[in-house]
């Protein structure tokens, strides 16, 4: 399997609800430096995996929706614990979205999965993969 990681970050303000997060439920902020991995068997007829520009454009657009955004107030999150997990998710879903709408070019088309992972700290992430 190829793969090609793009980076990028977010700052995001949110608060969550339920004991289990603690101090957490209280609204504060968080910077994630988010990655986004391509993934398929074989490299297409330019022997690349996706166009690399492309990828970190459209992972720059997905990020643009979220960034300096408060997600307590964003009609999408109404009523959702926004953890990394769930964030990790949503992200690879949109990026998903761009894939199947050819944002990423006719050479993505061959992609097999997209993993996004959100790191929140230096000691702890979280990743979700999915196929396409």
């Amino acid at each position: 399997m190829f793969s090609i990681t793009v980076r990028d970050h977010i700052m995001v303000a949110h608060s969550f609800r339920g004991e289990v997060f603690g101090p957490a439920q209280r609204l504060h902020g968080a910077t994630f430096l988010v990655d986004a991995t391509f993934r398929r068997p074989e490299l297409d007829a330019d022997n690349i995996v996706v166009d690399i520009g492309l990828a970190t454009q459209e992972l720059g657009a997905v990020m643009a929706a979220l960034n300096y955004r408060n997600l307590d107030d964003e009609p999408a999150f109404a009523g959702i614990n926004t953890s990394t997990e769930f964030l990790a998710k949503h992200i690879a879903d949109r990026l998903a979205d761009r894939v199947h709408e050819g944002a990423l070019g006719e050479g993505a088309r061959g992609l097999t999965q997209i993993a996004v992972t959100l790191h929140e700290s230096h000691v702890a992430w979280a990743t979700y993969e999915r196929d396409l």
